[in-house]
């Protein structure tokens, strides 16, 4: 499949609370940067999966093995009040599998780091209208920088997040999706904020289910390289815990819901949008982080995003695959 063409790198900051499936994103993203097809101007990293200490250990370590250490990284704000149930049972004690020892030493420090909604004001008021930011963990950086600069959000050139369950069921709660419920006022505020939104839900991303043969056709080229045998490593973590849990109803793989978001932007033709006013349960018991869309047939005086609601998985894997392959023989 013929990867979107463009005449310079796409700009992104990615927004990440790693997590196994957020380390297959910036994974991929960090193959699209070594291919020439996108300039990682900076990683802001979030409390969500695990610790913000931890995941901002965890994304310098991964930038490390994708040759990628002098990114420019942040550290996450922490949100007034943070849920008791975080998702270290999912993505293990370290965000990734328990395996962070036999990666590289983190090269940034994160006492001195700064935070990551400071980074995301910085950038987009420097290039207005030129970044795409991918969030792919609780919206409390985004939105914290909204409530500093008002207005900040519609400076990027667009915000491209995962989260939400509409049709499905939620993996955290029956109703939520674990990056909005984590901090729902968070992405309310990002919704509400009049930036041009990609929404990539779990109605498609469970769809993706990422199995060790795939994690196999990823290494085929190099397969006893560092970055290799971390591959094959966290795959078959994820794969035990995912089928402890039930999320793949039984079949032997796990969900890459994170990497959706790269599709979305450069192999668009792997999924199909509709427009929607996307909404946040921020008050309720059972509800809290439910997103919802009005499908009542009448008049809509007001839409926020971009939601996907039907993805070809098999295409999706297949892009990811050669381009996790790709990485794996560039960084040698």
């Amino acid at each position: 499949m013929a990867l979107r063409s463009s005449s310079t790198p796409r700009k992104i900051i990615l927004d990440t609370d790693p997590g196994g499936d957020d380390i297959f994103a910036l994974l991929w993203l960090q193959s699209l940067v070594q291919q020439g097809f996108a300039q990682l101007v900076a990683v802001t990293t979030a409390e969500g999966n695990v610790s913000a200490a931890r995941t901002f250990v965890s994304a310098s370590q991964v930038l490390s093995l994708g040759k990628l250490h002098q990114t420019n990284l942040g550290r996450g704000v922490i949100p007034a009040s943070l849920p008791t149930e975080d998702a270290s049972h999912i993505h293990g004690a370290d965000g990734m599998g328990n395996l962070s020892h036999h990666l590289p030493s983190p090269i940034h420090d994160y006492a001195s780091a700064p935070f990551s909604d400071d980074i995301i004001i910085e950038q987009l008021q420097a290039e207005p209208n030129a970044i795409t930011v991918i969030a792919i963990g609780p919206l409390t950086n985004l939105a914290a920088a909204e409530t500093k600069v008002p207005g900040i959000l519609q400076q990027a050139q667009e915000i491209v997040l995962m989260g939400g369950a509409f049709q499905c069921r939620g993996n955290i709660t029956s109703h939520a999706e674990f990056n909005i419920w984590f901090n729902p006022g968070a992405a309310a505020t990002v919704l509400n904020s009049g930036a041009n939104i990609t929404v990539l839900p779990m109605d498609v991303t469970t769809q993706l289910i990422f199995t060790q043969a795939m994690a196999e056709g990823a290494t085929r080229g190099n397969p006893e390289t560092p970055l290799a045998i971390f591959l094959q490593q966290l795959c078959a973590f994820m794969i035990s815990t995912t089928l402890a849990y039930r999320e793949t109803d039984g079949v032997q793989g796990f969900l890459v819901h994170d990497a959706v978001t790269l599709a979305s932007l450069f192999y668009p033709e792997t999924l199909l949008f509709r427009r929607a006013c996307v909404q946040v349960e921020t008050q309720g018991v059972l509800t809290r982080g439910q997103t919802l869309i009005d499908q009542r047939h009448h008049p809509k005086m007001r839409q926020n995003a971009w939601v996907a609601l039907q993805v070809d998985a098999i295409a999706l894997l297949n892009c990811l695959v050669e381009d996790l392959d790709a990485l794996n023989q560039l960084i040698v």
